[in-house]
């Protein structure tokens, strides 16, 4: 089973290429937010027979659930911004009749991966808007409880993995917490360590699973 790993940007590919060397996994980077990494996954999907994708890179986390340098293993991949504003709040897609806002990855994947990693598990929000306040990282929290980061491209690359009919997951390194944009904050480097760490024990964890 070849297993096709999606990060927005070069940096990351590189950092998840590191620890696959010799694995059955290709590594591309797709391009920053869901639409584009919605439509460079179903290419890389429609040329290619692949048994799971996997979205990956670093991301900002929801203090103090999920601390700079960890690793998050999404148990759901939400879209957390698709839907409407309204006098009464944020409606999500579905509410409104339309698509789905949230994909599921394997359970027994998941578990997989964070017994092999020390990662802690779920969800990852898909924003097209990084949150900036500290508000919004309040609202975000309160209307997903479980959430412990925020990326841009998670769902973009589930909604292509569904669309092929393959299983999906989402592995994330925090390089930032969630809210005020505080650059002095960021550990690029540190998230990118972890994303190489996690990947080097998390390869066979992948090459080894099968869908029941």
């Amino acid at each position: 089973m070849r297993i096709l790993v999606a990060t927005a940007v070069p940096v990351e590919r590189d950092a998840v290429a590191r620890a696959c060397e010799g694995a059955a996994v290709d590594v591309i980077a797709v391009g920053v937010g869901p639409a584009l990494a919605a439509a460079a996954t179903a290419t890389a999907l429609a040329g290619t027979s692949y048994g799971l994708v996997v979205s990956a890179g670093i991301a900002g986390g929801f203090a103090p659930h999920a601390p700079v340098g960890s690793l998050v293993v999404a148990d759901e991949i939400t879209a957390a911004d698709l839907g409407a504003e309204t006098a009464e709040g944020f409606v999500p897609v579905t509410e409104l009749g339309f698509g789905t806002v949230t994909h599921r990855p394997p359970e027994a994947l998941v578990r997989d991966a964070v017994a092999a990693t020390g990662a802690r598990a779920g969800a990852v929000l898909t924003v097209s808007t990084v949150t900036g306040t500290a508000e919004r990282a309040a609202a975000l929290r309160e209307r997903h409880p479980t959430a412990l980061a925020e990326a841009m491209e998670g769902f973009g690359v589930a909604e292509a993995a569904a669309l092929h009919g393959v299983p999906v997951l989402e592995v994330r390194a925090v390089s930032n917490p969630v809210g005020p944009r505080d650059r002095a904050a960021w550990r690029i480097p540190d998230a990118l360590a972890a994303l190489t760490d996690g990947f080097g024990k998390l390869a066979p964890v992948l090459e080894s699973w099968r869908q029941v």
